[in-house]
């Protein structure tokens, strides 16, 4: 904690449940502060303050990180007049300050990073960084012969440069078209659509299952979302890689 903070929050925040909860758990005579039981949720304590319930301390994280399976139709910003924002798929969160790390368009799917940690989020969408991003692609007919080589080489997408080499993997065919995974280590504005369009294809959906070696966990439904584990934060935190040959 950076500054004073009521109890009912310290323990929402500290995930013993909703402030509601936390509430009554206090008024229940469970929780303790600096050895005294308290009663009042509404207490404001510092961060030197030990809290115990039921005579085990209560750890409060200065940051939390979530993986959302984002899906269609909402937007990665924390607010937003007009549509849904990926904030709200996060029920029951009660941390602080989070927001989305980069965004993903409106139409596409995948694992968006919550966080609030701003540190953090500098690392993995800094240029300079070079942070391995995967997508799942249906375009709505094959790629050229040579597309491996040319995302390889560079796209050219109309901007001052040619996009940073990118890895692509031809997946099978699909019933809307062609399948591929594309690995980029950039993020321009709408850069797969853009990337398929210059060779000619139309991207029909999209989809990111990885961010910097940390997959979209397989069994997280769409608009779901968990705390990564501590091993996924890990190589987030400590590692960033290049795009393979």
């Amino acid at each position: 904690m950076s500054d004073m903070l009521r109890l009912d929050r310290f323990m929402a925040e500290c995930g013993v449940g909703s402030r509601k909860q936390a509430v009554s758990i206090i008024k229940a005579g469970r929780v303790s502060v600096d050895g005294n039981i308290v009663k009042e949720p509404g207490l404001k304590i510092s961060d030197g303050s030990t809290v115990l319930l039921d005579g085990t301390a209560l750890k409060h994280e200065k940051f939390s990180y979530y993986m959302l399976n984002k899906p269609m139709g909402c937007v990665s910003a924390v607010k937003d007049n007009l549509s849904d924002t990926v904030l709200e798929y996060l029920k029951g969160v009660h941390a602080r300050g989070l927001f989305p790390v980069g965004r993903l368009d409106k139409d596409t799917e995948g694992f968006l990073l919550i966080t609030n940690d701003g540190e953090l989020c500098h690392a993995l969408i800094s240029p300079g960084r070079h942070v391995e991003k995967t997508y799942y692609v249906i375009s709505d007919k094959r790629l050229p012969r040579n597309a491996r080589f040319l995302f390889k080489k560079g796209i050219d997408i109309g901007d001052e440069s040619l996009c940073l080499p990118a890895h692509l993997k031809a997946i099978g065919p699909v019933k809307e078209g062609m399948s591929y995974e594309l690995t980029l280590t950039e993020g321009r504005f709408h850069q797969v659509k853009r990337m398929f369009y210059a060779l000619g294809c139309k991207v029909l959906y999209l989809k990111r299952v990885s961010i910097g070696g940390v997959m979209l966990d397989p069994g997280l439904d769409t608009g779901a979302f968990r705390a990564l584990t501590t091993e996924e934060l890990d190589i987030l935190k400590n590692g960033t890689s290049e795009v393979k040959p």
